[in-house]
């Protein structure tokens, strides 16, 4: 700010308007609680957005919260209810996202030149506010906690947590059959990218043709199903990953694949329904970051982020390579000359010595190869531990 200190009003208006603000408070909530982190980013950004929003719009104004802002909190406590969040583990993030709200605001505050009397009055107000905020997070947690005890829902979710957590052995044949499970049967483990509790039910009733059951686990709706889900199920955008069908006692190494299938495929926009099978290929390359970042360096170490050209060559390898080295198909996907193409696979051979194009030691691994170390340096995720 210029002409003089500035006022807190000024500093938390532009805090609100900043993401970055909600993205340091997400990362504060993660790491203060694993059972927030292993729900996905976008579940926990869904609810502090409103809440960091509104808990700054209000420090140092003498008007109340309206219930607009008390009920986002209520909310937050039902949807963690509903997803398995312990209430301890739920207000450790949210102590732990407070306190980081709190530690940006005096850090701009005081580069903005703003009073410590003015700073002091407006964070007393904002810790009876937060305080407020828990006491509506609690309650929405233990309304929701007394409404699902009550259901049968509740108890097959917890039979399904437990199946897909690994504790088949620990549940008997009558705790299976209460929930529609069956010991010596096949089940597909089916798994979305969907954790808002309303949209995870609506994707729950479309999925009934599967049998089987269903529920949000670690923040996703997942299931256990004696047939999959058909390709053309109706998923209004939503991204559906089933695994082939084994006995219970085999159903956690293929959700744990399923996890790491349903992550990479969402960050590739992939939509619809998809075969665990489908997508292995993706699947065995994500759980292997740090070779990756290797791969990069050794492939494509003389290449530049920064430099249009080099992000251009990496897009048009990276369209070669999908569609099956041919550059007539690679030239009408990019919309250019397949001069154009063979041109920029010269460049790119040039500058990182290694040739693209099919001929002597293209083998089919070094294909594979130059296909990860493409899609890894695009994605701009190949940092190398120690680098």
């Amino acid at each position: 700010m210029t002409g003089g200190p500035g006022t807190l009003g000024e500093v938390l208006a532009t805090m609100t308007a900043d993401p970055s603000v909600v993205e340091e408070v997400v990362a504060a909530a993660r790491a203060a609680s694993p059972d927030i982190a292993r729900l996905p980013e976008a579940e926990n950004r869904r609810h502090i957005a409103v809440m960091v929003a509104a808990g700054l719009a209000l420090v140092g104004r003498p008007e109340e919260p309206g219930d607009r802002v008390f009920a986002a909190a209520e909310a937050l406590g039902a949807d963690r209810a509903a997803q398995g969040v312990p209430i301890e583990a739920l207000l450790r993030g949210v102590h732990a996202g407070r306190i980081r709200a709190v530690d940006i605001a005096l850090a701009r505050g005081r580069t903005a030149g703003v009073a410590p009397a003015e700073m002091l009055d407006a964070f007393v107000a904002f810790s009876r506010f937060a305080g407020a905020l828990e006491r509506h997070v609690i309650s929405g947690h233990h309304r929701a906690v007394l409404e699902l005890s009550r259901t049968a829902r509740d108890a097959h979710t917890q039979v399904l947590r437990r199946v897909l957590n690994g504790e088949v052995g620990e549940l008997g044949e009558e705790d299976l059959g209460r929930a529609g499970l069956r010991a010596g049967e096949r089940y597909h483990c089916v798994l979305s990218d969907v954790s808002d509790p309303v949209r995870a039910r609506s994707l729950e009733q479309r999925l009934a043709g599967c049998g089987g059951i269903f529920g949000l686990v670690e923040g996703r709706l997942a299931g256990l199903a004696p047939r999959p889900p058909a390709a053309d199920t109706p998923l209004d955008g939503e991204l559906l990953v089933t695994a082939p069908a084994t006995r219970l006692p085999g159903i956690r190494s293929r959700y744990e694949l399923c996890l790491t299938a349903v992550g990479e495929a969402a960050r590739r926009g992939l939509r619809g329904v998809h075969a665990l099978t489908e997508l292995a290929g993706e699947t065995a390359l994500a759980a292997q970051p740090v070779l990756a970042g290797l791969l990069v360096d050794a492939y494509l170490g003389a290449l530049d982020r920064g430099d249009e050209f080099h992000r251009e060559l990496v897009r048009t390898a990276r369209t070669y390579l999908d569609h099956g080295q041919r550059v007539d198909q690679t030239a009408a996907a990019l919309h250019v000359h397949p001069n154009t193409v063979r041109y920029r696979l010269g460049r790119l051979t040039h500058l990182t010595g290694l040739p693209l194009e099919p001929g002597e030691g293209a083998t089919v691994l070094r294909t594979l190869c130059w296909w990860w170390a493409l899609h890894t340096w695009a994605d701009g995720s190949s940092a190398t531990p120690g680098t």
